[in-house]
This record gives C-alpha cells, structure tokens and sequence, in this order.
C-alpha cells in the first residue's frame, strides 16, 4: 500500500499569482483575524471570509489550501509584537519585555493562545520572535537547550496567566455582572462558610488580603518566573 504523500509545509510554498482583482493575502488573513476577534473562531470559515471580502470562496484558494492554512497565517501575523530596537543585553529586562508584548497580543485576540499551544510556529514573523527571545535569552546561559526551555517555559506562563484573565472576562460578559457586584451576590455563602471554621487559611485570606487587578498579578508572576529562572540556570551553568 503506498504511503499518504506528506503535506507540504505553507511557508515552504511557492506563492500563488493572485488572479485580477482579487483580494490580496494581506486582506485575507486581516478579514480572518477581524472575525475571529469579534466572535471567536468557529464563526471562521473560508466562506465567511470570502462574504466579508465580497468575493467568492474561490477566490481564496489562490492563497491558501483551506482554513488550517489560514489559521497558521492569523497566528504568524499577529502572535505578539517584535520590536525593531536593539536589545539592551539586560536578559531579565529583555525577557520581561518579550512577556508583555506576548500578553499584549493574547489580549487582543483572544482566540491566539489556543492556537499557538497547538500549531508549530514556523512563519517569517513567528521565527523572527523566536529568535529575538532566544537573543534576549544568551546573557542568561550560553546553553541553547535551556535557553530555549527558558522561553517555552516563559510563554506558558503568560499564556496561563493571560488565560485566567481572559476566563474572568468571559464570565463578566456571560452574567453581566461587574467583579463588585459578583462579590456581592457571593457574599452570603461566603460569610457561612467563614463562620463554620472549617476552612481557616481560605477564611484568613478573604478577611485580610487585597485584591491586586490582573496587570499586578501578572507582573508579580512574571518577577517570581524571571527571579527562579535566575536561580536555576545559575545553578545548572555554575553562576
């Protein structure tokens, strides 16, 4: 039985001569991300892209070979800001500033992390990032490996963090209720539960602690992330 011919790889392809008049990659991967961001990505399909272009469906197929195409061309186009300037040598600036910019984008579309967690990669703009965290990365350890277990290690984090934040969002929009208000319709039980004893640390820390917004949480997981990544690469390169 012959065996099924591997796939060859988007970025690998030669690009397609569009036809006159129809819509450029540019304005089909901007359309795509414009959908996803206003109403997720089931409501994507090439077929919509096309409606929203006032084309045919057709027409798309100059560009790409479907809709898991499309979606490797969304995540290459907007998985997170590269700057252009020089890299300041200070590895935990450098890394910190590649965790907000990473953030920044996982806000804006919200559909990203999924996708960057299940797809390599590969596209001129997601290697360009790659490689500039890898840069930012090199004062750290001159080990490539853990350099790049650093990054990945880095870009789970704020994928969680961003994640959590996107979760209390949803839940906004799902109950129409503000964080106050949700506290407010809580408060009740939580008072019952309090006052059974039965969970003093859990009781401890609604009576005492602050709330810090999720700007703050992030950046206090990011010091925590950055300053353990300095204790253990120190330790494993004998810094």
């Amino acid at each position: 039985m012959a065996e099924e011919p591997i796939p060859t790889l988007l970025w690998a392809r030669e690009p397609r001569a569009p036809r006159r008049q129809a819509p450029g990659i540019d304005r089909i991967v901007s359309a795509s991300v414009a959908i996803a961001d206003a109403e997720g990505l089931d409501a994507l399909s090439m077929r919509r892209v096309a409606a929203d272009l006032g084309t045919g469906t057709t027409s798309l197929y100059r560009y790409v070979a479907g809709r898991d195409d499309l979606l490797d061309l969304m995540v290459d186009a907007v998985g997170g800001d590269c700057p252009t300037d020089p890299l300041t040598g200070d590895w935990r600036a450098d890394l910190a500033a590649f965790a907000r910019e990473l953030r920044a984008g996982l806000l804006r579309h919200p559909w990203l992390g999924a996708l960057m967690m299940s797809r390599p990669a590969l596209g001129p703009n997601s290697l360009r990032r790659l490689d500039r965290a890898l840069a930012a990365a090199a004062p750290l350890t001159p080990d490539t490996t853990l350099a790049n277990s650093a990054i990945g290690a880095l870009r789970h984090y704020v994928i969680g963090a961003v994640g959590d934040q996107l979760a209390e969002q949803d839940t906004q929009r799902r109950t129409g209720l503000t964080p106050e208000q949700w506290r407010a319709s809580v408060g009740p039980y939580i008072r019952e539960v309090i006052a059974g004893g039965e969970y003093p640390h859990f009781s401890r820390m609604v009576l005492e602690a602050e709330h810090p917004d999720a700007d703050q949480r992030f950046e206090f997981g990011l010091d925590c992330f950055l300053t353990g990544l300095a204790a253990r690469l120190g330790a494993a390169t004998g810094g």
